[in-house]
């Protein structure tokens, strides 16, 4: 069965564009045996884990499935525990606030790149078009959840009728027209996304993971 570790082991060589052998070369081991790793085949010693870490600058909890973060910064017990009553109680499930932390650092880095731009309309028209996003579904689980929905401006048939998501389309147009009328857009690089410590990680997992997505819609 493919691991944490294998398929991290894999997704890491793609990310950096090699091929299987040539990652196989500078890790001192045979392709068969890396396919072997990638594939959840075999279990590697502690000895390859470490020049693994080395060889793509991650740490081993992030190799191994134990936190999102490259660097290998691990939540802490603060964001799960609550111990403000006597019993404590978790604040939510581990999962959510990973997610949280991913798509709050990644929003975070969109919003540093686009405030070097000092482009107005793109930085407005990006808040809308998550605003909405987030309006979707916080409504449906509000609906869900047995809500009033008088609560808001949008009627319920509008909003089933897609008029939210109607304005998403309109917001990320806006977006787009206004990146490409700017003239102060800075030159960006890959290391520029996923380089920087905690937001870059974020990122870089948040994009990859839509990748996956996508490139599986392709194949179905």
């Amino acid at each position: 069965m493919v691991s944490d570790f294998s398929r991290a082991l894999c997704l890491l060589r793609q990310e950096r564009g090699i091929s299987q052998r040539k990652a196989a070369a500078e890790l001192g081991i045979s392709q068969a045996l890396l396919s072997h790793y990638e594939n959840g085949i075999r279990e590697p010693g502690l000895s390859f884990v470490t020049k693994v870490c080395d060889y793509y600058h991650v740490s081993a909890d992030f190799l191994l499935g134990r936190t999102a973060s490259r660097d290998g910064a691990m939540i802490e017990a603060a964001e799960l525990y609550d111990a403000a009553d006597e019993k404590g109680s978790l604040k939510g499930s581990i999962l959510a606030t990973l997610q949280k932390k991913l798509i709050m650092n990644t929003t975070g880095l969109l919003f540093d790149l686009l405030g070097k731009s000092g482009d107005r309309v793109a930085i407005t028209a990006a808040g809308d078009y998550l605003g909405s996003a987030l309006y979707t579904l916080l409504r449906s689980l509000y609906r869900r959840c047995g809500g009033n929905e008088d609560f808001f401006a949008v009627t319920a048939a509008d909003f089933n009728g897609g008029i939210v998501d109607a304005d998403m389309t309109l917001r990320r147009a806006a977006y787009l027209r206004a990146l490409n009328s700017c003239e102060t857009l800075p030159a960006l690089s890959s290391d520029d996304l996923t380089g920087i410590p905690g937001l870059g990680q974020s990122a870089a997992q948040v994009l990859h993971s839509a990748d996956e997505r996508a490139n599986h819609h392709m194949e179905d």
